[in-house]
């Protein structure tokens, strides 16, 4: 199958490079595009002097609005499988294989890297994990499915999700928002243990003075979801 590697990017200029090279040598042979969200550092000046593939997007849009120009130019250009993977260097491409594998095999349409499931590397703040368990709970009593980690950016899905996604996808913090609109259309999500890396370098879009409003909005968005009609047909 075709696949393809998205990578969001918002001023990522000390970590994108290490991100291709992991994705080069532990991901090798899957196409790969960063989706550059109007970054005001150099991560421009470095996709264009490093020759990576890349999409300029005009000014910032969010995370949201990044990941959705990515699966919309997967959906225009025929792939069969998406990757998400964040332009910070939390994620680890040796990965990657593992995901796109039981894509291949047809035996889930959304496959989510967890970091809770083995419970080892960086496990994130307590604050962040009791949100987590929060979004778990919330999603679990709405749609009766457990997702260990449904803030995970590091996913990969089928042609049926990224027919869906180019055509609707949240727009902020949009992680577990998404679980639930797949949840509703009745698709099938697993989870496989990952190990991820503490960010080093540059800073994270959610901070703790933000913390009160990602809760009430993404909350809010998802029981909205779950009211929403199931879509009806999906391109294969």
């Amino acid at each position: 199958m075709k696949s393809i590697i998205i990578i969001p990017a918002y001023n990522e200029q000390d970590n994108i490079l290490d991100v291709i090279n992991d994705i080069e040598q532990n991901a090798a042979g899957y196409h790969y595009v960063v989706i550059n969200d109007g970054s005001s550092d150099k991560t421009d000046l470095m996709l264009q002097e490093n020759h990576i593939p890349h999409i300029n997007l005009p000014f910032n849009i969010g995370i949201g609005g990044a990941v959705q120009t990515g699966y919309k130019y997967a959906y225009e250009k025929g792939y069969d499988i998406v990757v998400q993977f964040d332009g910070d260097g939390q994620h680890k491409a040796s990965y990657i294989p593992e995901m796109i594998n039981i894509l291949e095999k047809g035996t889930a349409d959304m496959v989510i890297g967890s970091r809770f499931l083995d419970k080892r590397g960086y496990q994130s703040t307590f604050i962040r994990r009791l949100g987590i368990k929060y979004f778990r709970f919330l999603i679990w009593l709405l749609s009766g499915s457990r997702v260990t980690d449904s803030t995970s950016g590091f996913r990969a899905c089928n042609r049926k999700i990224i027919d869906l996604f180019s055509k609707r996808y949240p727009q902020d913090y949009p992680e577990p928002e998404s679980i639930m609109i797949l949840k509703q259309n009745k698709l099938k999500i697993v989870e496989v243990p990952v190990e991820m890396r503490k960010r080093t370098r540059g800073n994270s879009s959610i901070n703790r003075s933000l913390s009160v409003y990602y809760m009430v909005k993404v909350t809010l968005a998802i029981i909205l979801s779950r009211m929403r009609p199931r879509i009806r047909r999906f391109s294969n």
